[in-house]
């Protein structure tokens, strides 16, 4: 059963590791683009624009729906003795998606013009003609990003988590090398700041290339091992190719649908004003470290085997109960983040990026923007858990009707709150349409397998709330206390307050999670 599995629990380790380390160094990457570029210089929101547009190709072929379609095949064919029949379907995946990205790439670098006048239609000339050259040198990293992809897929079959979300930590680095190496040597050339800064975004884009390079590297050879070998093939002939493409083309639509959302906030927040694109980009990766943190961690985790547990007997019932279980972990992380992000964004915000060029003005307006994130940040860390569930069971078209009729209901509310509070107002739209789409899918979920979510998982979420709610206060009262400190340990010193505080009152109430963390955290330093 999952909630015995401490096997299951170390694994879920395994994925944060990688994610954290991957997380940290990404949040150095930006540390240094907030130094260099700002928030509303046309180099930092063309940067923006430009990753957005190859990234959408990269999770529309790969881990976007990669996971979903291809594990719960390629692990019924591992699951036999002859292992030739899982050996020739990832050959033959790794084949068809390189083909459909180097077409895409190649269409991309061709139609770079027209793509960013569609998608950053608000943009000025300067900010258009940049994001043009930027989205020509990185579409090329969508065919990388995807073998990538397919690399996580295949390791975490075989239960190999930490790497595939450690590898992108390389390009993470690769960022940062590439950003310090050419800021100090334009520092010392006599070229205008504008000047200065363009080469710069360029110098960046390259390098984002080339730590894509970086990042399959370390992963491919570890494949090659354990399939002995990757037998290429552009073929759907071998066992099980079709049943992933009939998986595929439904999450197809559901990526889309997702990242078509993504596109639709760069598209509203070119339209408000320089900066805009930028501050929802800033945000959205502060946000994206719980989610990845615990959502992703624990979903990772939890597909694998929730595809083997649907073949087994009493799938449902498995099912439900690892799902549960693998909400409340999620929940007990998230829950706090979300308060504080609400809470005490400008003193995150604040220590993360205020250096350089990123001002007190850029906090605050980004720190609006985390705090409308916030509001959804448990919708979005949940909601491929309970998707995993319906992919689990073969059914890859329930999420994608859900995420279509969300996305509607996004869309609509980011159009009319960006109309009121301009950039804050695109995210809060976001946040709402994520609240629907994961209580829809909850919903469903439940009629299929039965009530997903019973009394002791409400109560954890409750004492998860009560604690974070408790702490939120904790931190604003320390915040107004070291007002004359600077943004970084100001920001360390409230997030600590926040931090013990939650996990003082989480130990206290008995949840589950604090108490397996707690526990966790004593035995190692006893050891």
């Amino acid at each position: 059963m999952p909630e015995s599995s401490a096997g299951g629990g170390r694994q879920a380790a395994r994925v944060a590791a990688g994610i954290l380390l991957t997380r940290v160094l990404g949040y150095v990457r930006e540390r240094v683009f907030a130094y260099y570029f700002g928030n509303d210089s046309i180099p930092a929101d063309a940067f923006r624009a430009a990753l957005r547009i190859p990234n959408t190709i990269r999770s529309l072929l790969g881990e976007g729906t990669l996971l979903g379609s291809f594990i719960p095949v390629y692990a019924a064919l591992h699951e036999r003795t002859d292992k030739s029949g899982a050996r020739a379907l990832a050959g033959a995946i790794l084949g068809l998606l390189l083909l459909g990205s180097g077409i895409l790439a190649l269409l991309g670098i061709a139609l770079a013009p027209a793509i960013t006048t569609v998608l950053a239609k608000g943009f000025d000339e300067p900010r258009r003609q940049l994001t043009i050259s930027l989205v020509r040198i990185l579409f090329p990293m969508t065919g990388l990003m995807v073998i990538s992809a397919w690399c996580l897929g295949i390791l975490n079959t075989h239960r190999r988590f930490f790497l595939p979300y450690a590898a992108p930590a390389l390009w993470n680095i690769a960022g940062i090398v590439a950003m310090v190496t050419a800021g100090t040597w334009l520092a010392n050339r006599a070229l205008p700041l504008d000047a200065q800064l363009h080469r710069l975004s360029l110098a960046l884009a390259w390098g984002t290339v080339a730590g894509s390079v970086l990042q399959i590297a370390v992963q491919l050879p570890v494949c090659w091992r354990l399939l002995r070998g990757i037998p290429l093939r552009f073929s759907t002939a071998p066992e099980g190719v079709r049943a992933v493409i009939v998986a595929w083309l439904p999450l197809l639509l559901g990526a889309g649908v997702a990242q078509f959302s993504g596109l639709i906030d760069t598209l509203l927040g070119s339209f408000t004003g320089p900066g805009g694109v930028s501050a929802l980009g800033y945000a959205q990766i502060v946000q994206l470290l719980p989610i990845s943190l615990f959502g992703v961690s624990v979903t990772a985790v939890s597909l694998p085997e929730l595809a083997r547990e649907a073949l087994g007997a009493a799938p449902n019932e498995q099912l439900r109960t690892r799902i549960a279980v693998g909400f409340r972990r999620i929940v007990y992380f998230v829950v706090p983040s979300s308060l504080a992000f609400i809470a005490l964004n400008r003193e995150i915000i604040g220590a993360l990026y205020q250096t350089g060029r990123f001002t007190a003005d850029a906090t605050a307006l980004v720190g609006n923007v985390l705090a409308a994130y916030g509001v959804g940040l448990v919708g979005q860390a949940t909601v491929k858990l309970f998707a995993s569930g319906f992919y689990a069971m073969r059914d890859t078209r329930t999420p994608v009707k859900i995420a279509a009729s969300s996305l509607v209901v996004s869309t609509g509310l980011a159009w009319l709150l960006m109309r009121w509070i301009g950039a804050p107002g695109i995210a809060l739209g976001s946040s709402l349409g994520a609240f629907l789409n994961t209580s829809l899918h909850l919903y469903h979920l439940s009629g299929r397998i039965g009530t997903v979510l019973r009394g002791p998982d409400w109560r954890a979420f409750g004492i998860a709330l009560l604690g974070a709610a408790l702490a939120a206060a904790a931190g604003v009262g320390g915040a107004q206390l070291v007002t004359g400190l600077g943004p970084v340990p100001r920001g360390l010193l409230v997030l600590a307050i926040f931090g013990v505080v939650y996990g003082a009152l989480t130990l206290a109430l008995k949840h589950p999670d604090a108490t397996r963390t707690w526990q966790s955290l004593t035995a190692f330093r006893a050891s």
